[in-house]
């Protein structure tokens, strides 16, 4: 990693430094109580009946509830100081939370209706001390449930005498939430007071509240970090929480009711809810109703220019502002925030910028060797600052949570990796999309959201979201879901996709899949893990009903193995070529590839069928495939795939001099993936004095090897060293850039990440074969030098080995036949030499080089 740079070009963007630790939150709210009695602090408005509760109830009743938790601890002796609450929105929701915190404990948020899997989860994760619910709720997946809120809980605390002695350290951790979870497993993130306050106190500065402003709403989930700042924010500031049960909150026009009566001046909401609600008023001309909501923010999802838009040309002339913030549970909700007016909003036509970071609160832009980047290119965002929690309940290690290698300052010892896309420009951040929604589709890397734009481009469209397909996947497939403009007349799904072709490149292309409503989780973002679950139900029902191969012209003797291979290259190149799957099919024709033929012959292994990838590549027809099938009944691990007794290995020796400078010269010429892009300034003699140069050493270190056919001929060369024992050599030609770009790549991955001293990486930095060899036997021969070098690295007592490949076939040998480790994904075309210029800046988008690690067993 680099030294931080004080440079006014390098991606660092740092808040205002202030103190915000000077008071605790239980000072500041007793501060309220003292001065504000018997003022409303929550009311609850269901339709049904009004409940309200003074702030002098408030402090009274959770300091008995905190002595009723306080024994409860201690008589079971407990350091597990985690209470999860399931209770649903009412008056007596903010009494049980700042009870807990009181009682010295942490909150642990858990939603009255989430799944039962879910629940079981959070709860064997995060062990509570114990569990409050209430008799509405379903409490069969809880444990060491204290008491039934109802009525117990109150009725139990009513005996005390609510003299309570509160901790009031700031590093302690004030309440655990666990991360949605849409995709991949949730965490619980650990929040502590000081992130809590520091996020409060920053918005209470930038953001304050009117003179006349008495009344907040409270709405989102407690399960989500934006109720933290919308309860606690009013809460200690005298005002009073208007507490909005769920039901109501779903119906635009109960909600607008509920803002209009009490004069709510700010509201917290996901684009999509304000989108809906933009939707509502514009139907029904009721603007005038809204008059006294002054301050929108936006947080949670992009905010789209079209949306900023529509907003203040609904309320044109009405002085609102439309607040984007940023951020997630990680980094106390919100860390950046950028503040539009009617006046400055017409100067954004193509992206709203996620703005400066909060007080002290400092963001970095790094590439994908954790070093900082100029100005203006996009690369991970990272957080530093007192926004940042604690960490992830049981994973102190975690990744995305790491020491600050650009700052000593105390307050800024960790960073937050985001695993967010992030530039800046003018001094303002703008986000640039998810890791995780940069997919790679038939080897091209495509950007999830640049294709959901362009199906909400076309007019018949009215909402849409892309996914693509789990990563087990042998190649991902994009699903478009989408909703119709119009659903009561036909959508031509065709013509749906002509017109992306005017936008997209052909693998950009999604499946289309037409739905009635936009699935949401409960804080308004959309549900991408149901979307899925209830795609791959579909095509589970589908291939049931639909999957009929045709079998005709296939011997009974052969009709087992000919169901596993069709049903496994149906899996492979879709379910939608079953028609076309039969025994005279061949494989290439019908959407196969160099890449999937591995995997098809992996997937055939694992249901207990062997064939070699010769035997599979060089088959016409799915019958030769069938005829050269057998049962696996050998060992699993055997290198089976190939004939050895069919070629030669020899270590490098003089005597192959002139037939391996040739082959290199030869294969990399003509062959490789990164010089092609230097033509015409790179020539054959530059790797013949390449090699020229190398040869003694590599005879001298020997760990090189050739492979030869039975009539002596070599047919491949495999070029290693000790990456810690390489000849330092001047290379005077165009080549030094190929060299530099691999160095650049390796560098910090060997230094940073690998076993230091010698003898410890085997480098495998240079592979060929013949040139007129055919393709089939091109990639036994690559399959066979890598199995030759795992076994030589072991013989020499190597830790491992690195490599770098540029090519898609030798990457998905070394993942998935060989199980290398990626160290790192890199876009060609990206690198900057030292003298400034992009040599490879003509390759295309999806050339990667990628850089992998293998751990040698020796057990």
């Amino acid at each position: 990693m680099n030294k931080m740079d004080l440079s006014v070009d390098l991606s660092i963007l740092k808040g205002e430094i202030s103190s915000s630790e000077h008071f605790s939150l239980f000072s500041l709210f007793r501060a309220t109580v003292v001065k504000n009695p018997t003022k409303i602090a929550v009311i609850y408005d269901d339709d049904e009946e009004t409940k309200k509760l003074s702030y002098e109830s408030l402090d009274s009743i959770s300091d008995r509830i905190a002595e009723v938790l306080k024994s409860y601890c201690n008589r079971h002796m407990s350091k597990n100081l985690i209470i999860a609450v399931s209770v649903k929105p009412s008056e007596r929701l903010p009494i049980i939370l700042l009870s807990i915190l009181k009682a010295g404990m942490a909150y642990l948020p858990i939603d009255v209706e989430f799944p039962a899997d879910r629940i079981r989860y959070i709860l064997e994760d995060a062990q509570p001390l114990l569990c409050i619910t209430e008799k509405s709720v379903d409490s069969r997946y809880f444990s060491n449930i204290l008491t039934v809120l109802d009525t117990d809980l109150f009725l139990e605390s009513e005996k005390r005498v609510g003299n309570i002695t509160i901790d009031e350290d700031t590093s302690k951790v004030a309440l655990v939430l666990y991360t949605s979870g849409s995709t991949g497993t949730p965490k619980g993130v650990r929040l502590q007071y000081k992130a809590l306050i520091n996020r409060l106190t920053w918005q209470w500065e930038e953001l304050p509240y009117k003179h006349n402003e008495n009344c907040c709403i409270f709405k989102t989930a407690i399960t989500f970090v934006d109720s933290v700042c919308e309860i606690w924010g009013p809460l200690m500031q005298g005002l009073t929480l208007i507490v909005i049960p769920r039901h109501i909150t779903k119906n635009p026009e109960e909600f607008i009711h509920v803002l209009d009566k009490y004069k709510i001046q700010r509201i917290v909401l996901v684009p999509s809810l304000l989108k809906s609600m933009l939707m509502y008023i514009r139907l029904q001309q009721i603007r005038s109703h809204l008059k006294e909501l002054k301050l929108w923010i936006c947080s949670g999802e992009t905010l789209s220019v079209s949306l900023v838009q529509e907003f203040f040309h609904i309320f044109n002339g009405d002085n609102k502002l439309l607040a984007n913030f940023y951020g997630s549970t990680e980094v106390m909700g919100d860390v950046t925030f950028y503040i539009l007016r009617e006046d400055n909003y017409h100067q954004y036509n193509d992206k709203i910028p996620i703005g400066r970071p909060m007080k002290n609160c400092l963001t970095y832009i790094v590439d994908e060797n954790c070093c900082l980047i100029s100005q203006g290119k996009v690369g991970q965002l990272l957080i530093a600052g007192r926004n940042l929690a604690d960490g992830y309940i049981h994973d102190f290690n975690s990744n995305k949570f790491i020491d600050n290698p650009y700052s000593k300052d105390k307050d800024y010892t960790k960073v937050f990796c985001t695993g967010d896309y992030a530039k800046i420009e003018n001094d303002l951040l703008y986000y640039e999309g998810r890791y995780d929604n940069q997919v790679k589709i038939r080897g091209h890397r495509v950007d999830l959201s640049e294709v959901e734009k362009a199906l909400l481009n076309l007019n018949s469209i009215k909402d849409a979201a892309v996914l693509s397909t789990k990563p087990c996947d042998t190649e991902k497939l994009l699903l478009g879901f989408i909703i119709p403009e119009r659903t009561e007349s036909m959508i031509d799904i065709n013509q749906i996709k002509t017109s992306l072709n005017k936008t997209l490149m052909p693998y950009m292309i999604p499946e289309i899949i037409i739905i009635d409503n936009m699935p949401l989780l409960i804080n308004g973002k959309i549900n991408r893990q149901h979307l899925l679950e209830s795609y791959y139900k579909q095509q589970e029902r589908s291939a049931i009903k639909n999957k009929v191969y045709n079998y005709a012209n296939i011997p009974i003797e052969e009709l087992n193995k000919a169901k596993a291979l069709f049903d496994t290259i149906g899996s492979v190149v879709g379910h939608n070529s079953c028609n076309i799957i039969n025994i005279d099919a061949n494989f290439y024709e019908i959407g196969g590839n160099s890449l999937n033929s591995i995997y098809t012959i992996l997937k055939l292994r694992e249901q207990g069928f062997h064939i070699g990838i010769t035997d599979f590549i060089t088959a016409k027809t799915m019958r030769d495939i069938v005829s050269k099938m057998t049962i696996a009944d050998m060992n699993p691990n055997e290198d089976d795939l190939m004939n050895t007794e069919k070629y030669i290995l020899e270590m490098l020796k003089e005597c192959h001099k002139t037939q391996v400078i040739e082959m290199i010269t030869e294969s990399f010429f003509t062959k490789a993936d990164l010089e092609r892009w230097l033509i015409p300034d790179v020539k054959k003699e530059h790797y013949f004095d390449l090699m020229q140069i190398l040869w003694d050493s590599l005879v001298e270190k020997n760990l090189s090897f050739v492979l030869k056919s039975s009539d002596n001929i070599i047919l491949s060369v495999s070029l290693n060293f000790d990456a810690r024992d390489e000849p330092e050599i001047v290379i005077e030609s165009k080549l030094s850039i190929v060299f530099d770009f691999l160095e650049y790549l390796e560098k910090p991955i060997r230094e940073t990440r690998l076993p230091r001293g010698k003898n410890t990486i085997f480098h495998t930095f240079m592979m060929a074969t013949k040139n007129d060899l055919d393709a089939s036997e091109n990639i036994i021969l690559m399959r066979m030098m890598e199995q030759k070098c795992l076994e030589i690295a072991k013989s020499k007592n190597f830790l491992g080995i690195l490599t770098t490949n540029t090519s898609p076939l030798t990457q998905q040998l070394g993942t998935d036949i060989f199980n290398y480790e990626v160290m790192l994904d890199y876009q060609v075309n990206q690198y900057v030499a030292p003298d400034g210029t992009k040599p490879f800046q003509k390759a295309p988008n999806d050339q990667r080089a990628v850089v992998s690690w293998i751990k040698i067993n020796y057990h």
